[in-house]
């Protein structure tokens, strides 16, 4: 992260529950300032078990009014970034001949969604980056360092606040909405018990099983809940989010969705069921 002041806290509360912590403020688009975050871990800790590649902006809106300059910095930050961390975390971890990298994409890695396409091509770029150092390390013969990839579902933090928008609303989550805690908890068990891929949340699992059987129509959905979720947003002014600055204070974990979960869970269950009724008419159709 880039604010001291929040990383601070957060060191304050590892300590307090018996944890150590050190406190490297990096900005992972430069380059050399993730190399020197690697190296204060190293110096204090003597390796790098784990490094965990999550780091993301993003900016809302639709592709021909999103600025350029603000396409780039989501691309900058959310692949940029992952290309720096492992590549300053990769080389301790051959050096140790073990370690576990963790980068973190999104289910619109695997589905897109309207109006976040640099957020979307992102994802699925992180997604692509793990698949190839896995191959890599794979043709090294370099067996125990293992890259493994965290596909949320929307997850209840504060990145629907924190983006640009450009869509001229109030950008919220689309239900259902996950809490935090179980992306935390998909990566410490990949640390534990590595694998290639992991989704976090029944809907994001759904949604990439669908757009594995009927592409298009996961699409359609996708794009038909967003454009409905955005059509009962309040009116906003544009913004550049925290793009190019923090945002302030000493950051939170929850962005204040986690009620729309439980609300949403019957909207789930009879999208699901829409759906498979539709790819089963779909596919009725086509035999016939």
């Amino acid at each position: 992260a880039r604010r001291a002041q929040a990383l601070e806290e957060v060191a304050r509360q590892c300590r307090e529950r018996g944890g150590e912590a050190i406190v490297v403020p990096t900005d992972v688009t430069d380059a050399e300032a993730v190399e020197r975050l690697a190296s204060a871990a190293v110096e204090r800790f003597g390796r790098i078990d784990a490094w965990v590649n999550a780091a993301a902006v993003t900016a809302w809106g639709p592709f021909q009014d999103t600025p350029l300059a603000d396409v780039r910095r989501v691309l900058d930050v959310d692949v940029m970034g992952t290309v720096h961390g492992a590549r300053a975390a990769l080389p301790v971890m051959r050096g140790q001949v073990r370690g576990v990298l963790v980068n973190v994409s999104s289910v619109l890695g695997a589905v897109p969604q309207p109006y976040g396409a640099a957020y979307s091509m992102a994802k699925f770029a992180v997604r692509a980056l793990s698949g190839s150092l896995r191959q890599e390390l794979r043709l090294s013969h370099v067996r125990r360092v293992k890259v493994c990839t965290v596909m949320p579902s929307t997850i209840d933090t504060p990145l629907f606040a924190h983006g640009a928008n450009y869509t001229g609303r109030t950008v919220r989550a689309l239900p259902p909405v996950y809490p935090a805690e179980l992306v935390a908890k998909a990566i410490v068990g990949l640390v534990r018990r590595p694998r290639r891929e992991v989704i976090v949340g029944p809907a994001g699992r759904a949604l990439r099983a669908q757009a594995r059987l009927t592409p298009g129509l996961a699409e359609g959905i996708t794009a038909t809940h967003v454009v409905l979720n955005l059509a009962g947003a309040e009116p906003v002014a544009a913004t550049e989010g925290n793009l190019y600055r923090p945002a302030g204070g000493t950051g939170s974990v929850g962005g204040g969705w986690h009620g729309r979960r439980r609300t949403a869970i019957r909207q789930a269950v009879a999208a699901a069921a829409a759906v498979t009724a539709l790819t089963f008419a779909w596919r009725r159709r086509s035999a016939a």
